[in-house]
């Protein structure tokens, strides 16, 4: 939320939007709670579909290229609002809010995917037995986010209705001021000029990304390594700065904010700056002759796996009076004892008794992929199944809660812990080698995808509930949209594997998924797991929770490359210098607020012409620029210029 004692409702919405309600005190929101409104029609379902195929395409190249799947949320209701003001559709809100909860599908899938399922083609390379069909890809991604839905429904009213004021919601307070700002004539002109600005800034980030993926007129990572004194420094001491000079992850780091971006970008320098020079000072001969990236691929990389680990189980200990206060909130409603609040067409859900059903039936359908599509074994199937059950379910809380809190969803860790729970126990049963890889990797492609669509789902719920839409259309609807990222996933998964690649040189950098493929391999081929890497990692994590530290930011830090964190820095001092460009606080909020716009556009911009650089590349038109070193120099600045774009357009504003 913004630090600021003023009422947070520059576009529209009632004053006690953003604070906790008083005992006798109700919230109203903007679309009457007692009326039927326009909201799903042929024209908001066919946009939010489009939107899903746009931007899940754009995620997963993002996603797999940086490692960070940026939120297409505030971009979708930017382009809503726009094209609903240029179509001259009357009550639009409530169309815009099923466009945008069904195009956000593209995020959440992307997520769940791109974070294991290329671990699949990464270990392919080395295993050539180990087959990926299209219909994995596609089943894990849509089995896993209708699992997602249906497990957060019965959390839906705790952490929308209840928890008002008590969580800020970072992303669905700026999504919902968007949406809003639509209202009346003045908020339809303003949301013009945002709706322009971001296609100028989304222009800027597009082409900027794609000149340097194509033509390479200037280096996409600027590192010390490239100079000779850099080398020396390397070779002798082991310590290297590098920088990806991108348009989108420069955005990405604004809309983090420094703290957060501070905190990922400590987890890389403690790696970088502190354990590899150790190691390669002190480790072992063999380790001492490694370059850097080596040493941090092969071992310094497992600290940070161990470390996300543990801070999944730190986030489930924590949110275990979340789940029994909400099961028992569901159990209620199942008996129907639910309060008459619940026949307001605001605060309807799927009928419980349905949502049961569904789950019933979409656990059956899991087990039987597991068993006909995956693992082939009708016991080891059930024991998969089990344990996508109970993970899935529990974790669905830290997922949500990670969103309302700081909105980012810390999927990757809870389904690293996922894949070694699961591993160790298929090694118990028998299910091992490269049948045991394929079986882990898809089952954890479901509990991802599950984990990141509750989080997310949160998002659209919370927007609805500040503006008065119908949950249960949200809710019906957001299944369309899940159908479609997925299937859309796994087409753009299967292309960047074959003009890219997700392993070796020029290859995608897929951190996450090449972090789970390094976590299963030894698991299931017999080779040695790190265990005390990990072990190292998990206690590392348990410090910082104790000093109160966010543990995993910092531990994504530890095993995300350097040259993506040092981005996010610079982008998140931009929004603090932004943020403290004026000694008066509203004039600070606007800006900060348009540096917001123009980062989401560079992000859709660098994300959406990534994918057309990638078609490009597929089609064999590609450049590479002769001399590295002034690559270097262009590069430099290049994104210097794109600074100071940033901090300057952010800043003009009155």
């Amino acid at each position: 939320m913004k630090e600021t004692e003023e009422p947070l409702t520059p576009t529209g919405l009632p004053e006690n939007a953003f604070r906790e309600l008083a005992s006798d005190e109700e919230y109203t929101p903007v679309l009457h709670p007692a009326h039927d409104q326009k909201e799903v029609t042929p024209y908001s379902v066919g946009m939010g579909l489009l939107m899903a195929i746009i931007f899940s395409a754009a995620a997963a190249y993002l996603g797999l290229k940086v490692g960070q799947v940026f939120e297409a949320a505030i971009p979708i209701a930017i382009i809503a609002v726009g094209l609903s003001n240029a179509l001259g559709k009357k009550n639009a809100l409530g169309q815009n809010v099923i466009i945008q909860s069904i195009g956000a599908c593209s995020g959440v899938i992307v997520a769940g995917a791109i974070f294991t399922l290329p671990a699949l083609f990464i270990l392919q390379s080395k295993f050539k037995d180990i087959t990926v069909d299209f219909y994995q890809i596609f089943l894990s991604s849509l089995l896993g986010g209708i699992l997602g839905i249906l497990f957060f429904i019965p959390f839906r009213r705790y952490f929308v209705k209840d928890m008002h004021g008590k969580y800020p919601f970072p992303e669905a307070t700026a999504t919902t001021q968007v949406l809003v700002s639509a209202q009346g004539a003045s908020g339809a002109a303003k949301e013009g000029g945002q709706a322009k600005l971001l296609i100028i800034a989304s222009l800027i980030g597009g082409v900027y990304d794609y000149i340097v993926a194509t033509f390479g007129w200037w280096a996409e990572t600027v590192t010390t390594t490239a100079a000779g004194w850099g080398q020396t420094i390397a070779e002798k001491t082991k310590v290297v700065l590098s920088c990806n000079t991108g348009a989108a992850l420069l955005g990405l780091g604004y809309i983090v904010g420094l703290k957060y971006a501070f905190i990922i970008f400590a987890g890389s320098i403690f790696i970088w700056w502190i354990i590899i020079p150790l190691l390669g000072t002190y480790g072992s001969p063999e380790m001492m002759a490694m370059a850097p990236d080596v040493i941090f691929k092969d071992y310094a990389r497992m600290i940070g796996i161990g470390g996300i680990a543990m801070a999944g189980v730190i986030g489930i200990v924590k949110s275990w009076p979340i789940i029994a206060q909400a099961v028992g909130l569901a159990g209620r409603e199942l008996k129907g004892k639910a309060d008459s609040v619940k026949e307001v067409r605001w605060q309807t859900d799927i009928s419980m008794k349905i949502i049961v059903g569904c789950i019933v039936l979409a656990l059956i359908c899991v087990f039987l992929f597991f068993w006909l599509g995956v693992i082939h074994t009708l016991w080891q199937a059930a024991v998969a199944w089990l344990v996508v059950t109970i993970i899935a379910f529990l974790f669905t809380t830290v997922a949500a809660n990670a969103i309302a809190i700081v909105g980012s969803n810390p999927v990757s860790g809870m389904t690293l812990m996922t894949l070694i729970i699961a591993s160790a126990i298929f090694v118990a049963i028998g299910l091992k080698g490269t049948s045991g890889i394929v079986a882990s990797m898809v089952i954890g492609g479901v509990v991802c995808t599950a984990l990141s669509m509750a989080g997310g789902f949160v998002t659209d719920l919370k927007i609805g509930y500040w503006l008065g839409s119908t949950p249960r259309k949200q809710e019906q609807w957001k299944f369309l949209g899940t159908l479609v990222s997925a299937a859309t996933v796994g087409g753009v998964i299967i292309i960047l594997n074959k003009v890219y690649g997700f392993s070796g040189e020029n290859a995608l950098v897929a951190p996450q998924a090449n972090a789970m493929a390094k976590v299963i391999e030894p698991l299931m081929m017999g080779g040695d797991t790190p265990w005390i890497l990990y072990m190292v990692g998990a206690i590392l994590a348990l410090i910082l929770n104790w000093l109160g530290v966010p543990a995993l930011p910092f531990c994504l830090g530890m095993f995300i490359p350097l040259s993506l964190n040092t981005p996010m820095l610079v982008g998140g001092a931009i929004a603090h210098f932004v943020g403290k460009s004026s000694k008066d606080p509203k004039v600070c909020d606007a800006r900060r607020d348009k540096g917001t716009l123009i980062s989401s556009g560079l992000i859709a911009g660098g994300a959406l012409f990534g994918v057309f650089a990638a078609i490009t590349r597929f089609v064999g038109v590609e450049f590479a620029f002769p001399d590295a070193g002034l690559t270097q120099i262009t590069g430099c600045i290049a994104y210097i210029i794109l600074i100071v774009y940033l901090y300057k357009a952010s800043c003009n504003t009155k």
